[in-house]
């Protein structure tokens, strides 16, 4: 079999024999090599293609070896090739440029472990594939990390990650927020959902959940992108909620399955959100918070950055006040969101408040009715004074105003009504 080929030819190159990595591409199922070629791959290789298969094998071998985001082995492999960088891991002999001998060891005792037939086995069982460059699903935004690209994807859920990501927007935010940050999160992810956009974030407690929450509940899309295995839903608080987003969304990460998160790698897998994205969304955010990690990727991306505001008093304003203050832009709802995202001319309704009685009155009307004091009576002479018209014309529209009650006379002067005193001040009683 071809594929069997491919996976011999791999071992090969790297110095593997595993004997179950054997069995399983000969029994052509069982999870093993032969479930590359079905459910696992997630790669437009034709079948037959060898090379492929083996260029895809020693990528989910380097991702059990380095960790995301690592410049030099990512150098290694733009310099040399996945399959020279694997060999050379896996011999365990001369360094290659760029770390020191304890790390070239510890890199070579974890190339030691590494078993990518196993990998994409358990990965199969999990209903995830693996995604690598070059292929028709791969977001070709990622590719502006440079070196600190990933080696490839594991993806869980059936849409089209390349497809999603041309739409898609970050929102993501503390942890530990407050209810004004989850309802902000919650309606904007909500807003983006039904105008067609893709809602990605870090599936965490607080902001994150929200937001998928939001998107979720509006009948749109949501992708969360996890710092440890698709398999392993972290936190384990949100079980439910990431096996959901798998059903109906998409679930990304970069570490293979069964791998734990550690502060670095949440830390790491924010330039993923980041870069994935057409731009960034932080709802509530102290001066510490990953969130604004995130941003700051966005930033040096060239994508968009875009901060909530919150209230001055809050802790967890300070970070997107601080955003704000930079080159961010504040935004309040999703139609703004778009405006920037979005294409030409996907702008959002013009803002202004509500239109009072008295904004319908032509706009010498309103200059005499504004010559009227707030209290007591005036006569036309001095009304049309304040109001610097003549008398005759300050007449003529009192008599006007009386008709529309918003003024009353009293003997030789003229007073304001209640209706008017209401208007005038936007709805407010007057004191």
């Amino acid at each position: 079999m071809a594929v069997e080929g491919a996976a011999a030819g791999f071992r090969s190159v790297v110095g593997q024999a595993d004997a179950s990595a054997d069995a399983d591409a000969g029994a052509g199922g069982g999870g093993g090599i032969a479930g590359v070629r079905t459910d696992v791959r997630g790669t437009s290789t034709a079948p037959g293609d060898t090379a492929a298969e083996g260029e895809l094998l020693g990528r989910v071998f380097l991702a059990r070896v380095l960790e995301p985001g690592d410049e030099t082995g990512g150098r290694w492999v733009r310099e040399r090739g996945v399959l020279e960088v694997a060999r050379r891991l896996r011999e365990g002999g001369r360094a290659l440029p760029g770390v020191s001998a304890k790390r070239w060891a510890g890199l070579c005792a974890r190339a030691g472990l590494a078993d990518p037939c196993r990998d994409l086995a358990v990965a199969r069982s999990a209903g995830a594939r693996f995604v690598v460059p070059g292929t028709a699903e791969w977001p070709g935004q990622l590719d502006d990390l440079g070196d600190a690209r990933p080696l490839g994807l594991w993806v869980r859920g059936t849409p089209s990650l390349r497809m999603w990501a041309l739409r898609s927007v970050a929102v993501v935010g503390a942890r530990a927020c407050t209810e004004y940050g989850a309802h902000m999160a919650a309606t904007l992810a909500a807003g983006l959902a039904e105008r067609g956009w893709v809602v990605v974030s870090g599936g965490a407690y607080g902001v994150d959940g929200a937001a998928h929450r939001g998107a979720l509940g509006a009948g749109g899309a949501t992708a969360a992108v996890l710092a440890c295995g698709v398999d392993r839903p972290y936190p384990p608080g949100h079980t439910a909620l990431i096996t959901r987003i798998a059903e109906q969304g998409l679930v990304v990460g970069e570490l293979p399955p069964g791998d734990h998160p550690t502060p670095s790698r949440f830390v790491l897998r924010n330039r993923v959100i980041a870069a994935l994205t057409r731009g960034t969304v932080v709802v509530e955010a102290a001066y510490r918070s990953g969130s604004l990690v995130t941003a700051r990727a966005a930033r040096r991306l060239g994508r968009h950055v875009m901060g909530v505001p919150g209230p001055a008093t809050s802790a967890l304003s300070t970070g997107v006040h601080e955003l704000l203050r930079g080159d961010a832009v504040l935004v309040g709802d999703a139609a703004e969101v778009v405006e920037l995202v979005g294409d030409m001319g996907e702008l959002p309704p013009e803002r202004r408040g509500p239109v009072l009685p008295t904004d319908l009155l032509e706009p010498r009307t309103r200059q005499v009715l504004a010559g009227l004091p707030g209290r007591g009576t005036a006569t036309a002479a001095e009304v049309a004074r304040r109001a610097q018209t003549t008398g005759d014309d300050a007449t003529a529209r009192l008599y006007e105003l009386r008709a529309l009650g918003y003024v009353e006379r009293h003997g030789d002067g003229w007073k304001l009504t209640r209706q008017a005193m209401i208007s005038i001040r936007g709805g407010r009683s007057p004191r």
